[in-house]
């Protein structure tokens, strides 16, 4: 017998595991930061998420919009993007670089660093006895991240250390700096378990704000209902067949489905199979009336309409873009 599909078995029984499955870094783009204060860097990078891990010092990271927010030793951001930021040691202090996409690094006037700021492998600043260490981490590409994910996150967390401690911390200040064969692998992976093992702790703090569709889960009718659905999305599906499930009429099921989830239920099946097959795309060699199939759709060119429709790419596309 197949295996069921990986992003089936993950959600099922377990919807924040289908969320957190999302990350796979390829080449994510990874230094040490080390700087003496006074210094600031300005992020355009556009980068869709971006860890950052505070091993020493204190730092501020400040948003074009937004509350600013202050880190010390310990503390991890995850900034969504692609909004700009800057990140310093103090608020009021001009940028001295600018962070551009593919990790490319500048002056704020747009003259190339030319490598002024490489203090060996990975690292990068003003100082490598610096007083402030940092270890980041950037997916450089959308296709690397789940895009329901991406939409369950503000554009800027925190964990602070008093709530968590990364056990991660060791292994990446240890690994980062390394110059071996495979490193690059290594170090994805590791930014992969830091996002989710993070991510993790951030949805089960009671000031967190996880998709409506995660809080409604609770719920005894709208629950069943998107657990029917995210278990067995290729499944030919009616809001007449999901209100019988649930016991209800279907009525009293689009009215309580779209109050708690924020859309109704046929909107969100097409959102949950488009993302399942978005990511098959990326993940998998399957072709398009394959992954047709396993989300439920009659054929690819069925599939390869609603998903231009909403994503503005064809699968293809999307599919070359995550490669």
């Amino acid at each position: 017998m197949d295996a069921p599909p990986r992003s089936n078995a993950l959600t099922r029984g377990d919807p924040l595991a289908g969320l957190l499955e999302g990350p796979r870094a390829r080449g994510a783009f990874m230094i040490r930061a080390c700087f003496e204060p006074p210094w600031a860097v300005r992020v355009e990078d556009r980068a869709p998420l971006t860890v950052m891990l505070l091993v020493r010092g204190d730092a501020w990271i400040v948003p074009d919009t937004g509350e600013r927010v202050r880190l010390r030793a310990g503390d991890l951001a995850i900034a969504r993007g692609p909004a700009p930021y800057t990140c310093a040691d103090d608020p009021d202090t001009a940028p001295q670089a600018l962070i551009l996409p593919g990790g490319v690094c500048s002056y704020p006037d747009g003259r190339d660093l030319n490598g002024s700021m490489d203090l060996g492998v990975r690292t990068w600043g003003d100082r490598l006895d610096g007083s402030t260490v940092v270890l980041i981490g950037t997916y450089q590409m959308e296709g690397e991240i789940n895009g329901r994910l991406l939409d369950a996150l503000p554009p800027l967390l925190t964990l602070t250390s008093d709530v968590w401690q990364c056990p991660l911390t060791p292994l990446l200040t240890e690994e980062i700096v390394r110059d071996e064969p495979g490193q690059e692998v290594v170090l994805d992976r590791l930014l992969d378990l830091l996002v989710i093992a993070a991510l993790r702790a951030w949805f089960s703090r009671p000031e967190a704000e996880p998709p409506a569709w995660y809080a409604a889960l609770a719920d005894p009718v709208v629950g069943r209902v998107l657990r029917l659905v995210q278990d067995d999305p290729a499944h030919p599906w009616t809001v007449a067949s999901l209100a019988t499930k649930a016991g209800v009429s279907r009525a009293a099921l689009a009215r309580r489905f779209t109050d708690l989830v924020g859309e109704p239920p046929m909107t969100y099946l097409t959102g949950w199979r488009l993302a399942l097959a978005a990511d098959r795309l990326r993940d998998t060699d399957d072709t398009l009336d394959a992954i047709a199939r396993q989300v439920g759709y009659g054929s690819a060119f069925a599939l390869s309409s609603a998903f231009k429709r909403v994503y503005g790419v064809s699968p293809q596309e999307h599919r070359t873009r995550a490669a």
